[in-house]
């Protein structure tokens, strides 16, 4: 059974504005856009900086130091320097609710 830990609320989290969280020590970005909710593994894979601090776009999160921009829904990097894909995570709401669990999607 998946665990599903609350985060935040729903009404914290502002359109297009990553919400830097972290279940157990490990740091997750959690981003409200175009109508869904998601859960990404919060540090880039190219550089050890902070993916909540970049900008979200078409459903994509930017690192802000190389730009390099990765699939919220896949965690696949699209644009160089980042060539390997960061965790992304399930992310269920309940009410005002934000759960997410740090079982990786597949």
């Amino acid at each position: 059974m998946t665990a599903f830990v609350r985060v935040c609320g729903l009404s914290e989290l502002a359109e297009d504005t990553p919400k830097r969280v972290e279940i157990d020590g490990t740091p997750v970005s959690v981003v409200r856009t175009e109508g869904e909710v998601f859960a990404i593994h919060d540090i880039c894979s190219h550089a050890n900086v902070s993916l909540s601090e970049g900008e979200v776009d078409d459903c994509h999160i930017e690192c802000w130091l190389h730009g390099s921009r990765f699939d919220l829904r896949s965690g696949k990097p699209d644009s160089l320097p980042a060539t390997r894909p960061v965790p992304v995570y399930p992310v269920k709401t309940e009410g005002d609710d934000v759960l997410v669990s740090l079982t990786q999607e597949s």
